[in-house]
């Protein structure tokens, strides 16, 4: 009777231990994912990672692609400064590209003139970028 005692009594807190996991990791997924909103500003945050949905395209010359219902993926780099864009449909992404804040929200690509920038806000990215005879843009929306 003691091992069944014994054997019962192992099972119970096997149990509890797992049940306590998994609640622990309920409340750990929960708080990540809230933690990375819509509403996150790419200009005030150390890390940030978001999808802007929308209008892109890419010409070289040789290659030119355009999708309306495209999407480009932004992150922050570790420099706190620069950012890379990941394009959806075969569109060669922009790696380090460096930013600075202007106003409250929004980041303008250090170096931006009237035919050539990259702006971004935490609802909106619209780019028109030029470098070795490629053009990149997008007006999309997160």
């Amino acid at each position: 009777m003691k091992i069944t005692n014994l054997k019962s009594k192992k099972n119970s807190t096997f149990k509890n231990a797992v049940r306590f996991l998994g609640i622990l990791m309920l409340v750990f997924s929960v708080t990540l994912l809230t933690s990375c909103s819509r509403d996150d500003d790419p200009a005030d945050n150390d890390f940030f990672a978001g999808t802007y949905n929308g209008s892109i395209s890419y010409n070289d010359g040789t290659t030119s692609i355009s999708k309306d219902n495209g999407s480009v993926f932004v992150t922050k780099i570790a420099s706190g400064t620069k950012y890379n864009f990941r394009f959806s449909d075969g569109i060669p992404d922009l790696n380090g590209v460096e930013f600075e804040k202007t106003g409250d929200n929004t980041l303008v690509m250090v170096g931006s003139t009237a035919t050539s920038y990259i702006r971004i806000d935490n609802k909106d990215l619209k780019i028109l970028y030029s470098k070795d005879g490629k053009t990149w843009t997008a007006n999309a929306v997160r």
